[in-house]
């Protein structure tokens, strides 16, 4: 134990380079993949055609692709194409890119499932379809997609660790590295998964409490 905790003193400071990187990369694709799957949702059930059709043929291609082979294409294929990104830049799009399809699907969920009479009311005392989704469709559905967008952002914060294969040295790359060289592979992927805990834990209970506020909001 003793040696457990004289070689995690030692380690520590190195993965925590990582963790703030882990945390970054969270946080800037949650903020861009939620406004991202916003619009999808709202595209998808604008009831016009030429929008909602290309919408769901978007999201469903990007949902249908792994989100390795997104980071490798947006890496090493834009490139060539003329768009230079960094590793950095490519793993928040990456990511981004894929989670908006599914939080966008969440979003979509939660807004058909607002109650279609609350809608009619709203068209019949002539209440154009921007504010009708601003004051009455959009705060309702926000309270039902909670739990699944909780959800999706545990996952996107775990999903971060993909970013190492493009050479983002994350938490996860930190370890590697760390257990490459020391050979001490017990002790650095340990404090790796603690490390992953003591963010996917408040994370989850910040959400939480979100959703019970919004629960009692209504």
């Amino acid at each position: 134990m003793n040696d457990f905790l004289t070689r995690s003193a030692e380690y520590l400071p190195l993965l925590l380079n990582g963790l703030w990187l882990t945390v970054a990369v969270t946080v800037l694709s949650l903020v861009l993949a939620t406004a991202l799957g916003l619009l999808w949702a709202l595209l998808r059930t604008s009831g016009v055609p030429w929008l909602s059709g290309p919408t769901r043929v978007f999201v469903e291609l990007v949902r249908g692709i792994p989100i390795l082979v997104v980071l490798f294409y947006i890496y090493f294929v834009m490139p060539e194409l003329g768009v230079d990104l960094t590793a950095f830049q490519a793993g928040v799009i990456g990511l981004a890119l894929t989670y908006s399809c599914y939080i966008g699907e969440t979003f979509r969920a939660g807004i058909e499932a607002v109650d279609k009479g609350q809608i009619e009311a709203a068209k019949s005392i002539g209440m154009k379809r921007p504010m009708m989704m601003r004051r009455i469709v959009l705060p309702q559905a926000f309270k039902i997609v909670m739990p699944p967008y909780a959800n999706n952002s545990v996952m996107l914060l775990k999903d971060s660790s993909q970013v190492s294969v493009i050479s983002v040295a994350e938490l996860t790359m930190q370890g590697k590295m760390l257990a490459s060289s020391t050979f001490d592979n017990m002790t650095v992927f340990t404090l790796v998964a603690l490390l992953y805990l003591c963010l996917t834990i408040p994370l989850n209970l910040g959400m939480g409490r979100i959703e019970k506020m919004l629960r009692r909001s209504r």
